[in-house]
């Protein structure tokens, strides 16, 4: 599955050559040049890295930033122009991950992006399946089989089933599961959440009023729950 990288940055010209430079290193790669589309395109998209500079109409990267780091965990890389050391402290302690000072070279942009990526996700470019009981996930592919049959799911259903496989028999909190699936910023009730919950069980499980798999962790949210089957 390529990976997504967000670009939040005003000069238009800039933006287009890192997108096409990045793009044709596999990564696909949107572009917002205010804080405005920025925070609608994380209430909609799930990102695998934002490339954000400091400079922006009405606001700062930094305050972008403090409010991505409530929600979303992420990885940042902060492009300025602003190469004060003070800047690159505050860059760092309010959660970016890296500070990259413009000029920079197309190279040192594409290797800081590599870095950053594989610490983030791993270093694993494989075809990424996971199986429980009858149910076989191919995460790279976006197809799930049960039984030796297609089941056909929504993009949403796929997100968070893909989601629950890549973290695996750990409890996942509701608004982690929220702001990881259906974006940052999405204003979701998570009654929308419960019955996505309901619509996987009713397609994966053999009985979805008693889940062997997808189950609720009360007061907490959900958990994939996978034992070693022989």
């Amino acid at each position: 599955m390529r990976k997504h990288i967000l670009i939040v940055d005003d000069d238009n010209d800039l933006s287009f050559i890192i997108s096409e430079m990045l793009e044709s290193y596999g990564y696909e790669v949107s572009h917002a040049e205010n804080a405005a589309a920025a925070f609608d395109m994380l209430s909609e998209n799930k990102y695998h890295l934002v490339l954000l500079d400091i400079n922006l109409p009405e606001t700062t990267g930094f305050e972008i930033c403090k409010e991505l780091r409530k929600v979303s965990s992420v990885p940042v890389i902060f492009a300025s122009a602003r190469t004060s050391e003070t800047d690159r402290i505050t860059g760092f302690d309010i959660g970016g991950d890296d500070y990259l000072p413009k000029p920079y070279s197309m190279q040192e942009l594409l290797s800081r992006v590599n870095a950053l990526i594989r610490r983030a996700y791993g270093f694993n470019d494989e075809e990424k399946i996971v199986s429980f009981g009858d149910v076989c996930v191919n995460i790279t592919s976006r197809t799930v089989i049960k039984n030796g049959n297609t089941i056909s799911l929504s993009l949403r259903e796929f997100d968070l089933l893909a989601y629950f496989c890549e973290h695996i028999n750990t409890a996942i909190p509701k608004d982690k599961l929220l702001s990881e699936v259906w974006g940052a910023f999405s204003i979701v009730e998570p009654s929308t959440l419960t019955v996505h919950i309901r619509w996987l069980r009713e397609k994966l499980e053999d009985d979805p009023a008693k889940p062997q798999y997808i189950k609720t962790i009360f007061k907490v949210g959900y958990i994939l729950e996978v034992g070693n089957e022989e």
